[in-house]
């Protein structure tokens, strides 16, 4: 029976990496996929990676409609068994229920590949509602680290390398720190209720456990 899939985990943890691997392997097993996207780091209509990997997708927008899209063309003949939906944070809960539709009602499989929060720990909506309607949740092994070297489990935003906490919720950006671009590192939780990313630590020429000394727990200490 065909499945909604909600492969999820930091930035950093391969997730646009499994999502191209996904699709290699139906493919190479002779099914027939779309791959759809949203706010990609390499810009519209494309499916990249970190690792230098990127491929032609399908750009959603608010006007998409899955279930209309999946329809029409099993309609005119087409073959479409599977699709692959990366950055599926950005999608809106009601497409999120167009694509249990695509499953229930299709039989097309559904590989959706996102992290679950934003910069301030609040759930994107698309992720809300994949965590409350996928038939399997999947948690990417590779870890990501926080510069401290411990598993990271949260998403920063930074303006030169400081961490901020305000602002729209989408705001496309990358990895790399630059003065004055948005940009998004991964963090430790401890880091990042302290606001400490690497650049700020380096600055202070501080060790984590020198960090982690500073700051103490809040426990009335």
């Amino acid at each position: 029976m065909a499945a909604l899939v909600f492969f999820t985990g930091t930035m950093d943890c391969g997730k646009s990496t499994l999502a191209l691997q996904m699709d290699y392997n139906h493919a190479a097993r002779g099914r027939r996929g779309l791959i759809y996207t949203r706010n990609d780091r390499a810009g519209a209509e494309v499916l990249s990676s970190r690792l230098g990997l990127a491929v032609a997708a399908i750009e959603v927008t608010d006007r998409t409609n899955f279930w209309v899209e999946v329809a029409e063309r099993r309609t005119r003949g087409e073959r479409v068994d599977y699709l692959i939906c990366d950055e599926a944070q950005f999608f809106s809960a009601g497409q999120v229920d167009q694509l249990v539709m695509v499953v229930d009602e299709i039989g097309v499989d559904v590989f959706a590949f996102g992290i679950t929060t934003d910069f301030r720990t609040r759930l994107f909506p698309g992720s809300a509602r994949l965590i409350e309607m996928a038939d399997r949740i999947e948690r990417l092994q590779v870890e990501a680290l926080c510069w401290c070297g411990e598993r990271a489990t949260h998403n920063a935003r930074t303006v030169g390398g400081v961490m901020v906490t305000v602002g729209d919720q989408v705001v496309v950006g990358d990895t790399a720190v630059n003065a004055d671009v948005v940009a998004y590192e991964v963090l430790c939780r401890r880091h990042h209720l302290r606001g400490l990313t690497a650049a700020v630590a380096h600055a202070a020429e501080l060790s984590p456990w020198t960090l982690q000394d500073s700051f103490p727990e809040s426990n009335g200490s």
